[in-house]
């Protein structure tokens, strides 16, 4: 695959991810807007994303063919490891974004704006020591 194929594929899923968490986000606060509604948002959605986008770069960007259940446990838990640096970076953005106008719009647009950030940093996480082949994983190319 080449390096611009490897970048669409990783936008767009990226992008759908995006929706998954922001869509989810949205719903789960129409559906509850109590106590602690905006951080049960970002938390439940945050771990939609997480499963999509890993099922989306585990096969179409990492080719990765492997199917074995130690082999999704291994990789799902270093894959969710990975990304708690960059999940950090989007519930910073997005709740200094709903501290500052307290309204959905914004908690969206500080969304976009998180997981863009964070999505470089994890692709590169994610290279270097999920779907890597120095830990031994052979990564077949496409």
């Amino acid at each position: 695959m080449s390096k611009s194929q490897l970048v669409l594929r990783y936008v767009v899923f990226a992008l759908i991810s995006t929706s998954v968490i922001l869509g989810s986000q949205r719903l789960l606060l129409l559906i509850y807007s109590g106590w602690g509604a905006v951080e049960l948002a970002l938390v439940i959605s945050t771990a939609a994303g997480l499963l999509v986008k890993y099922l989306l770069d585990k096969r179409w960007v990492f080719a990765d063919d492997r199917t074995s259940v130690a082999d999704h446990t291994r990789q799902f838990s270093l894959y969710a490891l990975m990304g708690v640096f960059p999940t950090l970076i989007l519930w910073g953005v997005q709740y200094m974004f709903w501290l500052i106008w307290a309204t959905p719009n914004m908690l969206t647009i500080g969304g976009v704006v998180g997981l863009a950030i964070g999505y470089v940093t994890k692709y590169q996480l994610d290279k270097r020591f999920v779907f890597n082949t120095q830990s031994g994983q052979s990564v077949r190319p496409n």
